[in-house]
């Protein structure tokens, strides 16, 4: 396969970031970008309810986003050649996110196995992506936005998601979470429409939520 660079505003690939085109962009590019961006707002954007159908959701929900972002990344290592496990950026997540848990006064090794499993989950939909791209290569990413780019995303949702941890912390553990966590993965699933490969990354990445002991 061809290898070639990511451009400037690629970027803009990302959720939240608006389309640039200019005169000089060529017809087929103006297509795949415009494309690209649109559906990767669709999956981002919020999805509207009456009100959370219960206090696990919005942590799923943002669950859900942080897996998307493994669209970006996973073009962007196509790309480049780049291999899909990181083992340095996933101890600097965990760390980050443990230092947080620590500053809200919850259990940092809770927070530590949840992102874990995100971050597995994550890469287990990366490496989907590249045995579908490998079987079709035309299906392929031709560009990817920059890869701090996803990960300043993906830094937004850690925090989010931290903060969200400390604020549902007792429904976390009550006796009803397990049934609160599978209403609030169904809800996120309908409601973002994702696909079973999602649906599967979605239930690994929540897994341990409800501490069983």
């Amino acid at each position: 396969r061809t290898q070639t660079g990511t451009g400037a505003g690629d970027q803009d690939l990302l959720p939240g970031h608006r389309c640039r085109v200019t005169e000089s962009d060529n017809g087929g590019m103006i297509v795949r970008t415009a494309l690209s961006v649109l559906a990767l707002a669709s999956l981002s954007a919020p999805v509207v309810h009456a009100e959370p159908p219960n206090a696990l959701y919005t942590l799923v929900d943002t669950a859900a986003l942080r897996l998307q972002t493994a669209e970006p990344v996973a073009a962007f290592k196509w790309i480049n050649g780049g291999p899909i496990t990181d083992p340095a950026r996933a101890q600097q997540v965990l760390d980050t996110v443990a230092a947080e848990a620590v500053a809200l006064r919850i259990d940092p090794a809770y927070v530590r196995t949840a992102f874990r499993n995100q971050i597995d989950a994550t890469e287990g939909v990366e490496y989907a992506r590249f045995g579908q791209w490998k079987f079709d290569p035309d299906a392929a990413p031709r560009t990817a936005p920059e890869l701090t780019a996803s990960r300043n995303a993906i830094d937004g949702y850690n925090t989010t998601m931290v903060e969200t941890i400390a604020q549902q912390w007792d429904s976390l553990h009550a006796p009803g979470c397990i049934a609160d966590l599978d209403t609030a993965r169904q809800t996120v699933i309908d409601g973002r429409g994702l696909d079973p490969l999602y649906a599967a990354a979605l239930q690994s990445a929540t897994r341990s939520y409800c501490p069983t002991t």
